[in-house]
């Protein structure tokens, strides 16, 4: 069975990791924590945690998955807590960042599996999502989405053992939003599972217009499939296209770089290629042709644009996300003819971004464990 540690005793944890042991050094403001620094948050909210009933009832798996995003949902603190003028301390951003290190940390040093470290990561991206999903500009978006990347009912009791695991003086009214966003989340129908949509369609015409409903379904079908490949260089985009899709047109940025003679690390030459690739894209989009898009597209910025454009022609968009462990990886990069230096290979892997269930029609996920 997978865990983040075998030995959970504090001490050992802070000899374990560098990032835990760098806990006690980040404040918070004592109007929300008044137990202290970084590391006693998290100690109580693990203890808090472990002493839940619905924990208990987790299966032994479920619970290291929790466990482990409890022990990191605070990780990125340490980097973005600030000391304003006033006195009052923030931490803005944590969570985002926190994800991006969680899946750092469960990709290059713990070997995780792909299911149990993204959940991992969702929980500590959400994890102060059910106190503020009110607060949001369309709450039940912001939750719907939620729900296709993290599990809302593992979300809800971390976020309980998160309010637990602290001294303050609104914990009540806080447990009180933690209920309501259970509540919320039956009505929206993703307590503990993804929101369903009738089709590929209505989950794209409800995340693409601002006033939607996530019942509605379009009449209009899409008529033609564009597949957007997604993965580190050297995951197997190239490998997996050979297999599945040997004789579908592609437009592969990699395949202009050679042709036109440009370095995949010259950033004024990748703005020419990725100008050239849309080009080639519209060409196809025009005629309604199904197409491969071949790239990284590793950031959910840059495959939001793309699927925006091919949406546009009304094409259908499969996400295709590959991945290698990450020894293989860098064993698979070294061996390509176009291979990129090493210090490269790990700036993008810092950088990468799951494609989540809501970004396409379909999303498929192609791992190796």
């Amino acid at each position: 069975m997978w865990t983040i540690t075998e030995n959970k005793d504090w001490a050992h944890l802070e000899t374990r990791f560098d990032r835990v042991k760098r806990m006690e050094d980040v404040p918070q403001d004592e109007i929300y924590h008044a137990e202290g620094n970084v590391a006693i948050h998290t100690q109580m909210v693990l203890d808090a945690l472990v002493a839940e009933t619905a924990y208990q009832q987790l299966s032994p798996p479920e619970q290291e998955i929790l466990w482990a995003a409890a022990l990191l949902h605070d990780v990125e603190k340490y980097s973005t807590t600030v000391i304003e003028p006033d006195g009052r301390i923030t931490s803005n951003g944590h969570a985002r960042k926190g994800a991006m290190t969680a899946r750092q940390i469960l990709y290059r040093e713990i070997p995780t599996p792909f299911a149990i470290r993204e959940q991992v990561v969702g929980l500590v991206r959400y994890h102060g999502l059910p106190l503020w999903v009110f607060e949001k500009p369309d709450p039940a978006k912001a939750l719907i989405m939620a729900s296709m990347e993290v599990n809302t009912q593992w979300l809800a009791l971390l976020a309980r053992a998160d309010v637990l695991g602290r001294i303050c003086n609104d914990q009540a009214e806080m447990l009180y939003k933690i209920d309501c966003f259970e509540a919320f989340c039956r009505e929206q129908n993703c307590w503990g599972k993804a929101r369903s949509f009738e089709t590929g369609e209505a989950k794209m015409y409800y995340m693409q217009h601002e006033v939607a409903y996530p019942d509605y379904v379009p009449f209009e079908q899409s008529a033609f499939e564009v597949i957007l490949m997604s993965g580190l260089p050297g995951a197997g985009k190239n490998t997996y296209i050979k297999k599945h899709y040997p004789d579908m047109p592609a437009v592969s940025l990699d395949d202009i770089r050679v042709a036109w003679g440009i370095s995949p690390t010259d950033k004024s030459g990748n703005g020419t290629v990725i100008q050239e690739a849309k080009e080639q894209a519209r060409v196809l989009l025009r005629k309604q042709k199904s197409f491969i898009w071949n790239a990284t597209d590793i950031t959910r910025q840059m495959r939001l644009q793309l699927v925006e454009l091919f949406t546009t022609y009304k094409a259908a968009v499969k996400i295709i996300y590959v991945e290698a462990p990450y020894a293989d990886l860098l064993k698979q990069n070294r061996n390509r003819e176009e291979a990129i230096p090493d210090a490269v290979l790990e700036r993008l892997t810092d950088k990468l971004e799951v494609p989540a269930l809501w970004e396409a029609h379909k999303v498929v996920f192609h791992t190796s464990d």
